[in-house]
């Protein structure tokens, strides 16, 4: 044995192992938390079941799954970049996670990137599965995945930026009840379910300006029409994304 063999290292690990680290941990935390998986697995796969089988919701499509799969994929991201990250980043404020690992070798920017990685693989297995399950009630999409990938991505930026501001600015309790009651009022008035054009004409313009309804009016675009990326409504969720994300980084209180 040569002399130097078990000679401690001590300084921190690498930034990006570091981040990998607390994107798995994350992650897990996220998949075994069971109210976590509720709103971001098992509510959106029931609603496409449900209104993709049964008559509710005039859509105005051949078959309802060509219109509702969009929609429903645009509520996963909200489901987990927005209301998940919001509730999850709140209570982990108050009770001082975002404190103590503040103080750690772990840079809080890098933090904030674990969780973000952590939100696009948690969205990745929801597209895998709500798109099999999409595809078992007979949709047929068209047009570029890369587009609706683009969208995908414009639209996590947009509701992260909007969560990581309402859990770093509101008390946990507050986040908790906020977060869950735009899930509801966005799930009904953001074009997921119900389109646009069955809302007063009064009301269609405004709807229009959220990041919801530009998401899943994009994906439409893309997937049931086979459009090219619809450039209006990457516009919208871009300038959410700046807003949302430059509001969280100069308001955001780690305490």
């Amino acid at each position: 044995m040569s002399a130097g063999t078990f000679t401690p290292r001590p300084g921190a690990a690498p930034v990006s192992r570091m981040i990998l680290a607390q994107t798995a941990l994350e992650t897990r935390m996220l998949l075994r938390n069971g109210e976590q998986l509720l709103l971001t697995v098992i509510i959106p796969a029931l609603l496409l079941t449900l209104f993709s089988t049964v008559d509710i919701v005039e859509t105005g499509s051949e078959k309802s799954v060509d219109f509702l799969a969009p929609g429903i994929l645009a509520l996963a991201v909200l489901s987990t970049a927005f209301t998940g990250q919001a509730i999850a980043t709140g209570f982990d404020r108050r009770y001082g996670v975002l404190k103590r690992l503040g103080a750690s070798p772990l840079p809080r920017w890098a933090l904030m990137a674990a969780k973000t990685l952590s939100v696009l693989v948690t969205e990745v297995l929801q597209i895998a599965l709500l798109t099999a399950i999409a595809f078992a009630l007979g949709w047929s999409p068209h047009g570029n995945p890369l587009s609706a990938a683009a969208l995908i991505l414009l639209g996590t930026a947009a509701f992260s930026g909007l969560g990581l501001l309402m859990a770093g600015t509101l008390k946990a309790e507050m986040t908790l009840a906020a977060a869950n009651l735009v899930f509801l009022l966005l799930l009904v008035g953001g074009g997921v379910i119900v389109p646009l054009d069955k809302f007063p004409d009064a009301v269609q313009s405004v709807l229009g300006l959220l990041p919801i309804a530009a998401l899943s009016d994009g994906l439409r675009e893309v997937l049931q029409h086979g459009g090219a990326l619809p450039w209006g409504d990457a516009a919208v969720l871009a300038a959410w994304a700046v807003a949302g994300l430059g509001a969280a980084a100069r308001w955001f209180r780690w305490e």
